[in-house]
């Protein structure tokens, strides 16, 4: 929802059918036929505020082909006018117009997305309409704030009388919770028989369309039984997934949207690569949270990465991007949601690009940032899809910010929190093989395109890149390789400009993933010149025509060390004579 707190991921409620078993939609002539399943592919990616041109553009060059398993959408119905994000949240109709796009579109967007073998979950809205007295949607009509011509009249809306405004205060009172209005939005009555029939109405439009799950905003605020009363009217079997934010002491819990547990997985990563120690980690289904079968854990989502209920882009060393490493090899949680948004400025910030998501190879570009795309992500996608439900093994911990463990003998993770470099050997379940680090490239034609790792009579020696990680899996194999390739010889002259304020003893270094910029050990880091402050400077000769992952990164008075956010900075070296590199600090 756009207004309101996350401290928590939505659960996971599985009503009718399990998840990855085969839905059910209707067809022409009113019978069901099955929809293709994912098979072993558990992630989904939110596309948040992509149109659907481009979400259909994106499930064929890169979610497909990637072994992404579903696609999160925004909110196709029609909502109020404005350019923020959350008005996409305040809907007038169920009209399936929106700035993401016409109903054609969505539909085509669906079936482009199924032909790549891609499933799409629908962000839907069943508590409440709009905040706004009266106005215009988007595709045309017109409202106020509790009549909605030809869909809902003023008896259609709770008005709970118990706090000034009927809004929401007192989050102890579960009738509070599920029959005031969430920050002002008019409050459907779906305890009415009406209500619930028009809103599982809508649920088989989209279903008719091909969606195959929902996403239901503000689930919290709606009565469990209510919640079924609606679901008992799909025509079909949806994937569904609740937002059902975890309070403490709070009445309105995770567990009766469920029958069990409680989570607080969002915050818990975030505290835990904040500082807290990541070697807490490893008992997770031991911690009270929600049945790891019927959660759908994430990092953070649009809600949490805006208010500081979570890491998101602009966290510190590199914790965001190896907090989503930990969530996609950890099994812990039905499915996983990657989320692929943008930049920006104020917490109210619509789309760039009128929505028209824009990637370049891992990254994204116009404001994009593409999370999905970046190298470790997308390389841990086909971690999971290929080490599936095996058990955890071989977990060790040296220290509070180092952990390593094996997914059975489909896979092995080391993920190193601490400022320095881990080197070790490390024991595994895997086969003896040859095997490619997927955080840092992929197997190609036999080769790793990143560092190459081989395992020999059940261990490896390895070391782990301060702030990252390593990952190897069965499904990756190949020799030799480093953290760069090559293809030339000699050396370039590479000038690197990095504009950056400090304070007084602050100092800018470089960091890389070659040896020539201290493989990513920070002891190693090479300090930039301020002569020219506020930009940065440094020239050094690196290896030609060479691909190379580096982050600027600030060393503090104290010894601390920033590292800039995510994701890594990629070039290749040109082959022959100098280049210069600018570049902002992020």
């Amino acid at each position: 929802m756009s207004f309101f707190v996350l401290t928590a991921l939505p659960s996971l409620l599985l009503l009718g059918s399990l998840a990855h078993t085969i839905p059910l939609e209707p067809t022409r002539n009113g019978t069901l036929s099955a929809r293709a399943t994912v098979g072993s592919k558990s992630v989904i990616v939110q596309m948040f505020e992509w149109t659907w041109d481009s979400i259909a553009a994106e499930c064929t060059t890169f979610l497909g082909p990637t072994g992404y398993g579903y696609v999160q959408t925004s909110p196709p119905q029609e909502h109020i006018t404005g350019t923020q994000w959350w008005t996409d949240y305040q809907p007038v109709s169920y009209i399936l117009t929106s700035k993401r796009g016409d109903q054609a579109q969505f539909q085509s967007m669906i079936e482009t997305c199924h032909a790549a073998g891609v499933l799409v979950i629908a962000d839907t809205i069943f508590n409440h309409m709009t905040g706004n007295a009266e106005g215009t949607g988007v595709a045309g009509s017109t409202y106020t704030q509790f009549v909605y011509p030809g869909i809902y009249e003023a008896q259609d809306f709770h008005y709970c009388g118990l706090e000034p405004g009927n809004t929401i205060v007192n989050y102890d009172n579960e009738v509070e919770v599920w029959t005031c209005e969430l920050e002002g939005l008019a409050d459907l009555a779906t305890d009415t028989t009406y209500v619930q029939g028009r809103l599982a109405e809508y649920a088989n439009d989209l279903s008719s369309l091909g969606v195959d799950g929902l996403r239901l905003d503000a689930a919290k605020n709606i009565a469990p039984a209510d919640i079924e009363a609606i679901v008992a009217q799909f025509d079909s079997s949806l994937y569904l997934t609740q937002e059902v934010i975890w309070g403490a002491g709070q009445p309105v819990t995770p567990e009766l949207y469920t029958g069990i547990g409680k989570f607080r997985y969002t915050t818990a990563l975030q505290s835990a690569f904040s500082g807290g120690g990541i070697s807490n980690l490893e008992d997770l289904s031991d911690q009270g949270w929600i049945d790891s079968s019927d959660a759908n854990v994430f990092v953070t989502n649009h809600d949490t990465e805006r208010n500081g209920g979570s890491l998101n882009y602009e966290s510190p060393s590199n914790t965001y991007t190896t907090a989503m490493i930990f969530s996609l090899a950890y099994p812990f949680g039905n499915t996983v949601t990657i989320l692929s948004s943008y930049e920006f400025a104020t917490t109210d910030d619509g789309a760039p690009n009128g929505g028209a998501g824009e990637c370049s190879g891992n990254t994204g570009t116009d404001g994009w940032l593409c999370q999905h795309r970046w190298l470790a992500v997308s390389g841990m996608v086909g971690f999971k899809n290929n080490v599936g439900s095996a058990a955890l093994t071989d977990w060790v911990s040296p220290q509070s910010e180092q952990i390593a463990f094996g997914r059975g003998a489909l896979g092995f993770v080391a993920i190193n929190n601490a400022d320095t470099v881990w080197s070790g050997t490390f024991s595994t379940s895997l086969p003896d093989d040859g095997y490619c680090d997927v955080i840092s490239g992929t197997s190609s034609s036999g080769n790793c395109t990143g560092t190459g790792i081989t395992v020999s009579g059940g261990s490896f020696a390895a070391s782990v890149p301060a702030r990252s990680a390593i990952a190897i899996h069965t499904g990756e194999l190949g020799t030799g390789g480093t953290s760069s390739t090559g293809t030339g010889s000699g050396t370039i002259s590479v000038t690197f400009e990095e504009t950056a304020t400090t304070t007084f003893g602050e100092n800018i270094f470089i960091s890389g993933s070659i040896s020539e910029l201290g493989s990513w050990d920070t002891d190693d880091s090479i300090a930039l010149s301020s002569a020219d402050y506020p930009v940065w400077t440094l020239t050094i000769d690196l290896p030609a025509n060479t691909l190379f992952d580096y982050k600027f990164i600030r060393k503090e008075t104290d010894g601390s060390i920033v590292w800039e956010s995510d994701p890594n900075r990629e070039t290749t070296t040109v082959s022959s004579g100098s280049e210069t590199l600018t570049s902002t600090w992020r």
